[in-house]
């Protein structure tokens, strides 16, 4: 089965951003669901179960043929998980535990095909590095709003980007779509890479 509609259940603008720079034509279908992790629940197993909860979530609301993708990101450091935070407080709190240490950053990507609602789903991991933050830095950046809606506190792909030494893995993963396991996804439930195309 080949599907040329995909829909974006997101209202991300940082995922809109990274379909589009790799050229997928794409809706947007924004659902909200309540993103908390569960008690005894891995980064990889809380953010592939609310990838797909966004996915089907939007499904609900598609007629005809189109795959309905959908991503959760997941902050965890030293085995605790960072969601997004809660108040200015609460990020400042999160900077405190990034800085200086290495943490996992985990997307769950949920692909679902309609109208015979077949399912892709996979985790995706990177290491991050912060270097070291003073208490002004931190406070600074808390200024800017730039953490107040992301996983962690952080954005890598803004100001945050001066905090971080090192990266292990995929980059677009920490920014909040990893773009190569997003296009196997795809791929898989029939959608065709236009770039392999001819």
């Amino acid at each position: 089965m080949t599907v040329t509609r995909i829909i974006l259940a997101s209202a991300s603008p940082r995922r809109a951003a990274l379909l589009a720079q790799v050229g997928i034509p794409f809706e947007r279908l924004a659902v909200e669901v309540e993103e908390t992790v569960r008690p005894g629940e891995t980064a990889e197993e809380a953010a592939v179960r609310l990838a797909l909860e966004k996915a089907s979530r939007a499904a609900l609301q598609v007629e005809g043929a189109a795959i309905v993708v959908a991503a959760d990101t997941q902050v965890e450091v030293e085995g605790r998980n960072l969601g997004k935070p809660a108040d200015p407080e609460d990020a400042a709190r999160m900077l405190r535990l990034l800085a200086g240490r290495t943490h996992r950053v985990v997307t769950g990507v949920a692909a679902l095909r309609l109208p015979d609602w077949a399912v892709r789903t996979a985790a995706e991991c990177t290491l991050v590095s912060f270097a070291p933050l003073t208490e002004e830095e931190i406070r600074a950046y808390v200024a800017t709003g730039e953490p107040m809606d992301k996983a962690g506190g952080y954005g890598i792909q803004g100001r945050a980007g001066a905090f971080v030494t090192r990266i292990e893995g995929c980059y677009f993963n920490v920014v909040g779509l990893p773009l190569y396991r997003t296009v196997v996804l795809l791929s898989e439930l029939g959608w065709r890479n236009s770039l392999a195309a001819g």
